[in-house]
């Protein structure tokens, strides 16, 4: 699809009711995100979420798609060492039935990243913001701002490409470092709060629904309002990334 220029649609879910709207609705990347210990956990942030609910969710999902590509993230300390990630990742290929999984990380998970493709693990990346590092981040903060930190953010991603990752998503960056990143690189970047011109958008459903506790994030965008039903609104977002109408400058940073 990126040789192609066609964008690839991507959303959350966490249980097979949701997953079978967004599979019957051209959801062409289903993200069964850590993001559910705060939108279904009422969690603070992503840290409690442990390996067993992830593999929990994963497996609801699965039972509602017949057609998207299933990825899952690898919680909160699942993945500290080589040996750790492999197994971890086998529970949620094995019992998950996840096609595949998302660890979040730059140049020093290069190793890690390494061995589980040599082990036949489809790995997906993610740069910028990093939930599960939020705490060392000091809280939700748009990333790559300066020109150091966006030399880092773009050195992640081609070290993450040479590693062997089949895509990777870029979480709350200025819209010129994503476009400059998805020019660079030969795999797809998959955006949140990234701009428009990555090759692809995720967003929480929560989110886009207007049904997430709390403040909606920036870079998303009630869907639900003008269409009244959760399969209208789905749909209306697959068509809003496919014709580029979302994100709108307003989306970005």
């Amino acid at each position: 699809m990126k040789q192609r220029g066609e964008k690839i649609v991507s959303l959350t879910a966490y249980d097979a009711s949701f997953a079978s709207i967004l599979d019957q609705a051209g959801v062409e990347m289903i993200l069964v995100g850590d993001s559910l210990g705060m939108v279904v956990q009422g969690q603070s942030s992503t840290v409690p979420v442990t390996m067993d609910e992830m593999i929990y969710h994963s497996k609801c999902v699965a039972r509602g798609i017949s057609r998207s590509l299933l990825v899952v993230d690898m919680p909160f300390m699942s993945y500290s060492n080589a040996e750790q990630a492999a197994l971890n990742a086998a529970r949620l290929m094995q019992e998950g039935h996840a096609h595949m999984v998302k660890l979040e990380g730059g140049q020093k998970l290069v190793p890690l990243i390494s061995h589980l493709v040599e082990q036949g693990v489809p790995v997906c990346g993610h740069l910028g913001l990093l939930p599960q590092s939020v705490n060392q981040l000091g809280g939700y903060r748009v990333q790559g701002k300066d020109q150091a930190q966006a030399d880092i953010i773009m050195n992640d991603a081609l070290a993450l490409e040479k590693a062997g990752v089949s895509a990777i998503v870029i979480e709350c960056v200025p819209a010129a470092l994503a476009k400059q990143i998805t020019a660079a690189v030969n795999i797809p970047i998959i955006g949140i709060g990234a701009g428009v011109d990555c090759d692809g958008q995720v967003l929480v459903c929560y989110d886009m629904l207007d049904i997430t506790q709390g403040k909606r994030p920036k870079f998303s965008k009630n869907f639900i309002a003008e269409t009244g039903s959760v399969s209208a609104a789905v749909k209306a977002y697959v068509n809003a990334v496919k014709d580029m109408s979302f994100p709108a400058s307003e989306h970005s940073f």
